[in-house]
């Protein structure tokens, strides 16, 4: 913060955090040709409050699993990780229903990939918890990638890296339609 202060002071108007993504650089360099429209989806964006809602975070890699906490606790969620499919799967069913309002879940993963976990989860007995929304987070991000996403049984597809208003906008509209 005193870093930034020093730069805004000196005519710095804006910042890209570390790691770069090219979302990220994409809306900088936006706002900073004047596009109005992506400055009013981040400002909307910002503004949307998950506060209190818990998010199972499924992710392999340690440092997209590190960013995404960042993003998801930015706007109030409350989160618990799982690295691979197989945790996960144990986590939701040991949980109680309504205790997770959402999954994050990374496709390609070691022990159990998340696919084969969103089926299994899907295939749960108890229907609160076989039907917890799950978004499929991936580099995989062509539209047969999309599909198999929503015919293996997942509520929506967020291409990475994650452009954090799409990732907000897809959170937001499922969790108001939950």
């Amino acid at each position: 913060a005193d870093i930034e202060d020093e730069a805004r002071n000196a005519g710095v108007t804006d910042f890209i955090s570390k790691p770069l993504f090219a979302s990220d650089l994409h809306r900088i360099l936006e706002r900073a040709l004047g596009k109005t429209q992506e400055i009013v989806e981040e400002t909307a964006a910002s503004e949307e409050d998950f506060h209190g809602k818990r998010i199972l975070l499924v992710e392999d890699n340690d440092l997209n699993r590190e960013i995404a906490t960042e993003l998801l606790s930015e706007v109030g969620f409350v989160i618990e990780s799982a690295e691979n499919g197989q945790i996960a799967c144990d986590m939701v069913k040991n949980s109680s229903p309504g205790y997770y309002d959402v999954i994050l879940m990374d496709v390609q993963m070691p022990v159990m990939n998340g696919y084969e976990a969103t089926e299994v989860i899907r295939g749960l007995e108890n229907p609160a918890l076989a039907n917890i929304p799950i978004i499929a987070m991936t580099a995989n991000a062509f539209e047969e990638d999309r599909q198999k996403a929503l015919e293996t049984g997942m509520n929506g597809h967020l291409p990475k890296p994650v452009d954090v208003n799409k990732m907000i906008s897809i959170l937001s509209s499922i969790l108001k339609n939950k």
